[in-house]
Order: C-alpha cells, then sequence, then structure tokens
C-alpha cells in the first residue's frame, strides 16, 4: 500500500475538495495510481469526479459497515481515477457507528488492502467521527486554508485533535503540508495571509500557492478535474505543481 493523504479543515469552502480532485488528477497524470476516498457525507468529490452520487450500485458507507467487498463499491471514475464514492445516507449512519466495534478503524480495515500508489481521503467539514476515522488511517494530513480573513481560526482545535490521535490512535500520523488557496495577488490581505500562515506553519507551507480561478471553481460542475477541463489554466499549473511537490514530500515520510 501507498501512502494516505488526509485533506482536512473543519472549516467549510477552504477549497478542500477542489484540491483533492485535482491533486489526484495531476499525481494520475505524473502515472501514479491514485484513490480517492469521499468519506464527506456531501459527496462532493464523487459528483466533482463525474459520478452520479444520487445512483450509486455500493458506497463507501456499505464498505465501513461490512455490507459489501470493496470490488463491489471501487469506481473508475474519470481520467482513470480510482474511487471510494459517498452520498448523504453516510450522515445518517454516523450514528450507528458510534456504537459499533473498532468505530475509529473502520475507514483503516476498509483500504488496508488496496494497492494504489495514492490513496487521498475527502474529510468531511467537521470533527466528526468519520474525521477521526480518517485520521486513523492516514499517513499524512494536508490542510488547505483560505487566503482570506480568519484564514487560521480553528486551525488550532484541528492540529490538537491530529496530535491526540497520534497519541492514541495512529502514532506514525504526520502533518504534511499546508496549503494556501483562493490566493489573490492584486488583494493586500492575501498577502498578509501568507505571511502569517509561514510565520505559524514555516517550512510545512507548501511552496505552490493556489490562485483563485474562474476555471478552477468551474470545473467540478462538470464533473471533471481542471486537468481535463481546461489544462493551460492557472489553477492548472498550480495543481501540477502541487502533485509534484507532494510526491517529494511523501518520499521522505
Amino acid at each position: 500500500m501507498g501512502h494516505i493523504i488526509a485533506v482536512i479543515n473543519q472549516k467549510g469552502g477552504v477549497g478542500k475538495t477542489t484540491t483533492v480532485i485535482n491533486l489526484a488528477a495531476f499525481l494520475k497524470k505524473l502515472s501514479y495510481s491514485v484513490l480517492v476516498v469521499d468519506i464527506d457525507p456531501q459527496g462532493n468529490a464523487t459528483s466533482g469526479l463525474g459520478v452520479d452520487k444520487q445512483h450509486l450500485k455500493g458506497s463507501l458507507k456499505e464498505l465501513l459497515f461490512g455490507e459489501k467487498a470493496l470490488d463491489q463499491v471501487v469506481l473508475n471514475a474519470v481520467d482513470g481515477i480510482s474511487l471510494l464514492p459517498t452520498n448523504q445516507e453516510l450522515a445518517a449512519s454516523e450514528i450507528s457507528l458510534v456504537n459499533a466495534d473498532q468505530r475509529e478503524f473502520r475507514l483503516k480495515e476498509v483500504i488496508n488492502s488496496c494497492n494504489y500508489d495514492y490513496i487521498i481521503i475527502d474529510c468531511p467539514p467537521s470533527l466528526s467521527l468519520l474525521t477521526i476515522n480518517a485520521l486513523t488511517a492516514a499517513d499524512s494530513v494536508l490542510i488547505p486554508v483560505q487566503a482570506e480573513y480568519y484564514a487560521l481560526e480553528g486551525l488550532g482545535q484541528l492540529l490538537e485533535v491530529v496530535q491526540l490521535v497520534k497519541s492514541g490512535l495512529n502514532p506514525n500520523i504526520e502533518l504534511l503540508g499546508v496549503l494556501l488557496t483562493m490566493y489573490d495577488k492584486r488583494n493586500s490581505l492575501s498577502e498578509q495571509v501568507k505571511n502569517e500562515v509561514k510565520n505559524h506553519f514555516g517550512d510545512k507551507v507548501f511552496t505552490t500557492i493556489i490562485p483563485r480561478n474562474v476555471r478552477l471553481a468551474e470545473a467540478p460542475s462538470y464533473g471533471k478535474p481542471i486537468s481535463s477541463y481546461d489544462k493551460w489554466s492557472k489553477g492548472a499549473r498550480a495543481y501540477l505543481s502541487l502533485a509534484r511537490e507532494v510526491h517529494k514530500r511523501t518520499a521522505y515520510l
């Protein structure tokens, strides 16, 4: 099994799912095998990879509860990316998960047998039991941070949760990096936030910065990563750079 990355931020609208989809797409273009695990009940990574989340033959929820086998649920999504899809049924089933045996390890058990170079988990925008499952299964954490006011709000709590998981459930988990997203070089606030993030996280901040880009925002509505929707856009160039940087960093973890 390859490297497992949990992409997480409990704040919504920071480019989390966009990062999952496009990082996966460009790692695939760099000839690595990639599985996206959608553990967010909103299912945005599922639809963003061109899969109709309302008509799934099997979903991650059934895997977590042992109702289906892995090969019954994994889909070949757009551009050859493999996907464990999700829809809103996962939200209701999380209540049942609370009383399940080994509840924090259910996702880890599911993906233990997966043979991919990279497994990228799209986490919910909350610090829920599903998020704990993702952190327990992951080798590293990637945190997207929006280049806007209150960017660092809540990150302390998130890092505390990661540390608790590290001390109790998954001693091997590491912070892969912090990714600045929705950056607008014309906006002085973006520059201020960039400096603030670098002051807090130092060399854990990715060199790559994801710009605010219309084509990047449009791509999910067409069920495509930016590599297919507009491979010459600024957003595409940024995510290609991130894929290379992620590969370089994971080689040392």
